[in-house]
């Protein structure tokens, strides 16, 4: 090859290189605090930070909130790595700020590490019910909402109490952020964990006025579980009250989005426990408008298997005996609806099941006149069910 071809080739390779962008504003990860969980709570400040105000570390604010930042890993810095420091031994690293914006509190973290924060792995949001209460949801979370740092897709959770204590574990190998979201893969277990709601999901339902639900998280020294939902007015978007296991059972009934779940019931002869395992559900919400007068009829179906049986001796599987089994679990689910639509209807006042979305899809117009004061509507509303269960499996047993 020519001494003439080879510069020609190699021209355009060396042009190129100067329209090729390098990582300029790249921050290597090991020079960040990367956070997988934020709480937010009612403000009550740390020791360490009456500490630093009484030495004039303050700044003009109102205790409001206090934000929690999950941290890991937790030997993201010099001093946190030493043994003997807060949390040696952890997988993560908790630390708290209070004040009354969020984007404040965050940026005061930088006061006080070498490292700043990064919310590109955030995973998780628990939000205690006590602030949700006491102020609207979509202040608590417009930082969140607006910062392109943070994705839309990580999960929101409701705290029975601090969200402090949902965010902490008694195990040192564990990081509650990423426990809490394991739960969420769970719900083709069990009927009683809602699917989940992410940031973006929740920004769309707090923009359409409508009430909605969020799960529930219940702690006690580091341990943690999942129960019931709490239940926010789309009018305020405020924490105003809870759902129980039963009532998500219902409510799974109603929307037909169980992927699993356990209806279980006793023997009329002698109290024996029999089960049946969900293994489907079909729901359908209809409808009807005549005249003024608006109603609701749920047509609910399920299949699934007979999986425990506690009478001695057990029962053959006639098929007698089975039509009265799946009239036995039919019952039960229909208390779990019943008991789930007098909360809805004659507790809270609020339509969190999505009967609304039924109506304003096959009724627009009469949704468009009723759609600001739908949930007082809703409470007046008749609802009818119909609920069809279906064994179609007894399981092994043994003769």
């Amino acid at each position: 090859m020519s001494r003439k071809v080879r510069l020609a080739l190699l021209l355009p390779g060396l042009m190129l290189l100067l329209f090729t962008s390098g990582c300029w504003s790249s921050k290597e990860i090991e020079d960040l605090s990367v956070y997988v969980g934020l709480g937010l709570d009612v403000a009550k400040e740390t020791e360490f930070e009456k500490s630093v105000n009484e030495q004039g570390g303050h700044y003009p604010k109102r205790n409001n909130i206090t934000a929690t930042v999950q941290i890991v890993p937790k030997g993201s810095s010099k001093e946190e790595s030493q043994q003997g420091s807060p949390g040696a031994g952890k997988s993560y690293f908790n630390e708290q700020l209070t004040g009354d914006s969020v984007i404040q509190i965050f940026r005061q973290f930088s006061l006080r590490r070498d490292r700043p924060l990064i919310g590109h792995h955030l995973k998780v949001i628990v939000v205690s019910s006590e602030v949700a209460r006491k102020f609207r949801l979509d202040q608590l979370l417009d930082f969140v909402l607006r910062d392109n740092d943070i994705r839309p897709s990580c999960l929101v959770v409701v705290s029975d109490r601090r969200a402090l204590d949902a965010l902490t574990s008694n195990d040192p190998s564990e990081i509650p952020s990423f426990y809490l979201t394991g739960l969420v893969d769970n719900v083709y277990r069990t009927n009683k964990i809602l699917p989940p709601v992410s940031l973006a999901k929740l920004d769309a339902t707090m923009q359409s006025g409508s009430s909605y639900l969020l799960q529930n998280v219940i702690s006690y020294e580091g341990e943690h579980k999942f129960s019931g939902a709490a239940i926010f007015s789309g009018k305020t978007n405020r924490w105003i009250g809870s759902l129980n296991q039963t009532d998500m059972e219902g409510l799974s009934w109603i929307q037909g989005k169980a992927k699993g779940g356990v209806v279980k019931t006793y023997t009329h002869k002698d109290g024996s426990t029999i089960t049946y395992e969900i293994k489907h559900i079909k729901s359908k919400i209809i409808p009807t408008v005549k005249g003024d007068d608006i109603s609701f009829h749920v047509q609910i179906e399920s299949d699934g298997w007979f999986m425990e049986n506690w009478t001695a001796p057990e029962a053959k599987g006639s098929e007698h005996y089975v039509d009265g089994l799946e009239k036995d679990f039919g019952h039960m689910a229909e208390q779990q609806v019943e008991q789930l639509l007098h909360k809805m209807q004659h507790v809270y006042k609020v339509d969190a099941a999505g009967f609304g979305d039924k109506l304003r899809i096959k009724y627009p117009r009469v949704w468009k006149k009723i759609k600001s004061n739908w949930d007082e509507t809703f409470s007046e509303i008749p609802i009818t069910y119909d609920i069809k269960v279906k064994i179609t499996n007894q399981g092994s047993s043994t003769e």
